[in-house]
C-alpha cells in the first residue's frame, strides 16, 4: 500500500518493481586515460545480492575488444576483485589494458546460493549486458573473449561451447535476450568433466555445484561438463594452460578437453606447466599471462601482442 508523507511516496515508484539490471553509471577516468566503471549491476533479483561487474576501458578513438575475466574459487567463494596469489592485478589486468583490450571482471552466484546452471546463466547475462551497452561503454561487443581460472576456467569453457541451441543454459537473468557467443577462450586449469567428485569429502565442490553427487544427477553433470560440447564445430579458438602436478583439478581434465576439441576440427592449444600445482604454484606465472594476452590479442584484434 502506498502512503504519503509530505511529498514522499512509499514505496518510491522506481522501487515498486525491481529492475532486472541497472544501466551503467558514469566512469572514473584515470590519468592514464583508462575509464573505470565499478560495480555495474548486470543482473538483479529481489531478495538476492545484485551481480556486479567492473570494467576498465583503455583510451582509444574507436571501440575496443573486451575480455571477460571469470574468477575461481571452487564455485563456492571468490569475487571479481581478487586474483589468485600467484598473479598480480597489474600483471594480468594491466597486461590486457596495455594490449589495448578492455577487461570486465564479473561476480556470479556461488554453488550454495544457487546450483548449476545459475553460474553459467550469470556469465551469459554479463555478456549480454556488455553487448547491450557496448556503444555507451566504448567497447566492441562483436569482439569479446573470456578468460577464467579454475572454476572460472570451467565457466569460460562452457561459455565458449554453448549457445542459443542450449536454451536451458542461456538463462534470462538481467537482459533476457541477446547474443552470448564469444570470440576466443582462455581456460586456466578448469574442470572439464563433472561425472565424478574432485575429492571424497562432504565439501566436494562438484557435489555442491550439482546439489548432490554426480552419480545422483547424471544429466546435470553431463550438462555442466565442457567435454559434452567439445565435439561441436565450429567452436571458438581455445588456449588451455594447466600445471602437470595439479592435485586439485587433475591435468587430465585439460588434456581430454583439448583432444576432443581438436578431434572435431577446432583450434585448441594446451600448454602444460611442468611440476606446477593448482594456481601455478611452483611456477612463474609471468610468461603464462603473456601467452594468454598474446592469444587474446591475436584473436580479438588480428594482430600480435605489442604490434601497433
Amino acid at each position: 500500500m502506498e502512503t504519503e508523507s509530505g511529498s514522499v511516496t512509499w514505496p518510491p515508484p522506481e522501487l515498486a518493481v525491481v529492475p532486472a539490471h541497472l544501466p551503467p553509471a558514469d566512469p572514473a577516468t584515470g590519468a592514464d586515460g583508462v575509464r573505470r566503471y565499478d560495480g555495474l549491476s548486470y543482473a538483479t533479483d529481489s531478495g538476492y545480492r545484485p551481480r556486479l561487474l567492473d570494467l576498465s576501458v583503455p583510451a582509444a578513438e574507436e571501440p575496443v575488444p573486451v575480455v571477460v575475466w571469470i574468477h575461481g574459487g571452487a564455485w563456492m567463494e571468490g569475487d571479481r576483485r581478487y586474483l589468485p596469489p600467484t598473479v598480480s592485478t597489474d600483471l594480468l589486468f594491466g597486461s590486457l589494458i596495455r594490449a589495448g583490450l578492455a577487461v570486465a571482471t564479473i561476480d556470479y552466484r556461488h554453488a550454495r546460493e544457487a546450483p548449476f546452471p545459475a553460474q553459467l546463466h550469470d556469465v551469459k547475462a554479463a555478456i549480454r549486458y556488455l553487448r547491450h551497452y557496448a556503444d555507451q561503454l566504448g567497447i566492441d561487443g562483436a569482439r569479446l573473449g573470456v578468460w577464467g581460472e579454475s572454476a572460472g576456467g570451467h565457466l569460460a569453457a562452457l561459455a565458449g561451447l554453448t549457445g542459443t541451441d542450449d536454451p536451458a543454459l542461456e538463462g534470462t537473468e538481467g537482459i533476457p535476450e541477446g547474443d552470448t557467443t564469444v570470440t576466443a577462450v582462455v581456460d586456466w586449469y578448469g574442470v572439464a568433466d563433472l561425472d565424478a567428485p574432485l575429492r571424497d569429502s562432504p565439501d566436494d565442490p562438484i557435489t555442491a555445484l550439482l546439489s548432490g553427487p554426480p552419480a545422483d544427477h547424471p544429466d546435470l553433470a553431463r550438462a555442466a561438463s565442457p567435454t559434452t560440447y567439445a565435439t561441436r564445430s565450429p567452436a571458438p579458438p581455445f588456449l588451455l594452460i594447466h600445471g602437470t602436478h595439479d592435485t586439485v583439478v587433475p591435468y587430465a581434465h585439460s588434456t581430454r578437453l583439448t583432444a576432443l576439441l581438436q578431434e572435431a576440427g577446432n583450434k585448441a592449444e594446451l600448454i602444460p606447466v611442468p611440476d606446477a600445482e593448482h594456481i601455478f604454484l611452483n611456477a612463474d606465472a609471468t610468461p603464462l599471462v603473456a601467452k594468454s594476452v598474446a592469444f587474446l590479442t591475436e584473436h580479438l584484434t588480428g594482430r600480435g601482442a605489442g604490434e601497433d
